[in-house]
Order: structure tokens, then C-alpha cells, then sequence
């Protein structure tokens, strides 16, 4: 891998950049674009890659297993009892089981159970691997989304997307290489996509696509004030300064992350307009997303990845919405049934363009839900056991690896850790996840830390 150069910043004035980037990219709330732009060439993979792009589908707060993709028939049998092995730490100490309410029926030529809410995208079963034993290691949100997200539990390391862009580089130089679709103002906050110690340019651009209008998610971006040829002068001019202040202080990255960021902001404004804009799409192909912000954020999702963005992560709203700790049954209906169809669009658009074999599709959360009932109608946090799905970029389709227990309180065989997950994806990619390292503080960094194994039962 590359070793990158840390240089430092070269303070431009606010006039000066505004007029540089499109009259005011600088002010935009796109959260690490003045600091990340990705470089502007691929790297070398470590072996020949199956996935070229991947986009995360990140169900934020924890769906819930027992009401999905892992249906447990006994939950009804033994209603309101609590059996051995169910003292996990989020369950209360009386909480008795709770069993689904949902109707699961076997879908496409696998025959793999999947919940009657999610019926168009169990249309794609026979693309999907099903992971019924994943594990992670803390019950509460922000450290399991800094698990799924950094691959530890401390908002200090760089991100999965971050890692894959420090890997491979960028396929178009006129859009960012890794871009978090995440509506309004996220709790956790833009340390789930940053880059941390890795070049700033690693770190995901950060769009708000609560509204989808292009000039609201990218506002300023184009300028009024100056012609194309006259801000490439004015961008060379600055670069040339930057360069001179950047030979008396080798060693730090941020003034070389500043000037690719310029540049990008520079070429974004010939690109991105159209990209974001979905209301190019035909009334029919927006009718089959959907209209909801998920729906439309789906929609966006593939239009970046068709335009060569590396890693694209949706979140699914910015306040844990899976979280049904309250009205579970009537909570998990009504999401279920709003991704549902984006999501199966979603895939079916990626098949039908020929993307599918190339790009990856995850879908998850931070962790699962508990089989027991907290206050008689919700679900409490369970890292012990869960479900997540992968499919296309080189994924078996039609699988279903490891499994919980007759209640799915835990993942009891082939059991798959976050770290292994992690270590699958990249090695989708071509890379080598224990080679992707980067040298930080003494040391040696990776993302799967000393752990992390390969799923290959799931690989095609």
C-alpha cells in the first residue's frame, strides 16, 4: 500500500475559497469535504477483486432477528417463560419470551424463510447470504455502532469506507470515493465515517439527504461569479502557493488533503449536480423506489455507485429509529415495510444494469433485538446474536451461514464476529485485511485490529 505524505494547511481566506469552489463549497455542511477528497488514482488490490463499489444499507438502532430472517417457532410454544441460557445483559431478569408475531414464508428457489413484510426483497433471496451468528461485543448503541462502523468500540480509528478508499483509491476524480447518506444531524456524528489517523482525504463526505433537491444537499456549488477558465487559474495559482508552503514542512498531510479537496470541489461542480439529481430518472423507475426519504436516498445510492463512487453507506435515519424498545410488533411492521421496497428496487435496478456482480450490498445494524419482551410489548438491545445479509460483489447467493439458538438469544454455530465481517468485505475488494495496515503511533494499524477471519462459505 501507499504511504502517504502528512503536510500541513495553508490558510486560504473564506473570499478566496468561496469563489475558488463554486461560490462557497466551503460552507456547505458536507462534513469533510474540504479535508477528503479521495486521490486521484486507483491503488493496487492485493488479489483480483470480485467487488468494485459496495453500498452498506445500515438499519441504525438494531433490527430485530426473531422478526426478519431468523424465525424461531418455539418463541410461541414457550410464550412468557424464560428459558436456560437466556440471562444475557440486557434482558430484564423476568422478562419472559416474546414470541413473533410476523408470518415467515420460504422465498425463492433456496426456499430460506424470510418475514412476511419483507416479501419483494425476499424476491432476491437467491442473490443473499444470510448471516444468522453475528456477535459483537457491547449491548449499548454507541459503542456497537463504533464496532460495526470503526471497527472498535472508541470513536478513534478510521472507518470501513475509509479503509476501502485508503486501499483502492477513487474510480471517478469528479465525485468523492466514499459518501455517507445520512438525513439531518446524526447523534453519533460524522466519527462513524471519519478517517481518523489516515489521510484526511479517506474521510466520507457527509450528505444530508433529508432533502433530495441537489442545490439544497449540495448548496453553492455553482459559480456565479467566476468562468470555468478563470477558476482554474485561480485554483492553480493557490495550488502553486500551497505547493511552496508545503516543501518547507514535509510530514503532515493536511495541506495535501486541502489541495485535493479544492481541486475536487473544482471538478464537482461538471458532475455532481446531475448525479444528485434523481428527478432525471423516469417517473416509472422513481415510482418502483418508492417515496419515502429511504426510498429516495436508495435511489441516490445507486446512482453514485453507477457513477464509480467506491463506498456509499445509507443510514436509515439519524436517531437508532430500529430501536423498538416500546410497540415493537407495530414499530418493526412499519419499518420492514418502508425498506422493503427500496431495498428490492434497490437490487433489481443493480441486476437488471449488470452492477450487481460488481457491487456489494450489505444490510444491517449495530446489533440485534432480544427474543424476551421488555415492559410487555418491546424488545431490549442483544449484541449476542443476530442477522445481517450481503449479496452481489462475489457473495454466494441463496445461503444461510451459522445460527442462534432455538430462541435466537446467541450466535451458537459458525459464529461471526464483527472483525470477520470486516475481513470478508475487504477481502471482496482484493484486499488482504491483514495487510492493509497503516503505520500510527508506534505501530502497526489495521481494521480488523489482530482479529478477523473470512467468511468463504458465503463467497461464490
Amino acid at each position: 500500500m501507499s504511504d502517504f505524505q502528512r503536510q500541513p494547511v495553508l490558510q486560504v481566506s473564506r473570499r478566496e475559497l468561496l469563489s475558488t469552489v463554486g461560490g462557497g463549497f466551503g460552507a456547505l455542511g458536507l462534513a469533510g469535504l474540504l479535508q477528503n477528497a479521495a486521490p486521484a488514482a486507483n491503488q493496487l488490490s492485493h488479489f483480483a477483486p470480485r467487488a468494485k463499489r459496495a453500498i452498506f444499507l445500515f438499519m441504525s438502532g438494531g433490527p430485530s432477528q426473531v422478526d426478519t430472517f431468523d424465525p424461531k417457532p418455539l418463541l410461541k410454544k414457550l410464550e412468557g417463560k424464560k428459558p436456560p441460557g437466556a440471562d444475557i445483559r440486557t434482558a430484564s431478569p423476568t422478562a419472559g419470551l416474546m414470541p413473533s408475531t410476523v408470518r415467515f414464508f420460504p422465498s425463492g428457489q433456496s426456499g430460506i424463510p424470510v418475514s412476511e413484510h419483507l416479501q419483494k426483497t425476499a424476491r432476491h433471496i437467491d442473490d443473499m447470504a444470510i448471516i444468522r451468528s453475528m456477535h459483537t461485543d457491547f449491548p449499548n448503541h454507541a459503542p456497537a455502532l463504533c464496532m460495526m462502523n470503526l471497527g472498535v468500540l472508541t470513536p478513534t480509528r478510521p472507518s470501513l469506507g475509509s479503509w476501502v478508499s485508503y486501499g483502492l483509491g477513487t474510480e471517478n476524480d469528479n465525485l468523492p470515493g466514499y459518501i455517507a447518506l445520512c438525513p439531518g444531524k446524526p447523534v453519533v456524528g460524522p466519527k462513524l465515517w471519519g478517517a481518523a489517523f489516515l489521510p484526511g482525504r479517506h474521510q466520507a463526505t457527509h450528505i444530508n439527504n433529508s432533502d433530495l433537491t441537489p442545490a439544497k444537499m449540495i448548496p453553492h456549488l455553482k459559480n456565479d461569479f467566476l468562468a470555468r477558465d478563470e477558476q482554474r487559474e485561480q485554483l492553480d495559482l493557490i495550488k502553486r502557493l500551497n505547493r511552496e508552503h508545503q516543501k518547507l514542512r514535509p510530514g503532515d498531510d493536511s495541506l495535501e488533503t486541502r489541495i485535493r479537496s479544492m481541486e475536487l470541489a473544482y471538478r464537482m461542480q461538471f458532475e455532481a449536480l446531475d448525479t444528485f439529481d434523481i428527478a432525471t430518472e423516469t417517473r416509472e423507475t422513481q415510482a418502483a423506489y418508492g417515496k419515502s426519504q429511504f426510498s429516495k436516498a436508495c435511489l441516490l445510492a445507486r446512482r453514485l455507485s453507477e457513477k464509480g463512487v467506491r463506498f456509499v453507506q445509507v443510514y436509515y435515519g439519524n436517531r437508532q429509529p430500529w430501536d423498538t424498545h416500546s410497540k415493537h410488533n407495530e414499530k418493526n411492521e412499519t419499518l420492514c415495510k418502508d425498506i422493503d421496497q427500496p431495498v428490492a428496487q434497490l437490487l433489481t435496478d443493480l441486476k437488471q444494469r449488470g452492477l450487481l456482480d460488481e457491487t456489494l450490498v450489505i444490510w444491517g445494524g449495530e446489533f440485534g433485538r432480544t427474543p424476551t419482551s421488555q415492559s410487555g410489548d418491546g424488545r431490549d438491545h442483544n449484541p449476542n446474536g443476530f442477522t445481517m445479509w450481503l449479496a452481489g460483489g462475489g457473495i454466494k447467493g441463496g445461503t444461510i451461514h451459522g445460527a442462534s439458538d432455538d430462541f435466537g438469544f446467541t450466535a451458537v454455530e459458525d459464529k461471526v464476529h464483527v472483525h470477520d465481517l470486516h475481513a470478508t468485505i475487504l477481502h471482496q475488494f482484493g484486499l488482504d485485511h491483514e495487510k492493509l495496515t497503516y503505520p500510527y503511533s508506534g505501530r502497526n494499524f489495521r481494521l480488523t485490529d489482530v482479529e478477523g477471519r473470512i467468511i468463504r462459505n458465503i463467497l461464490a
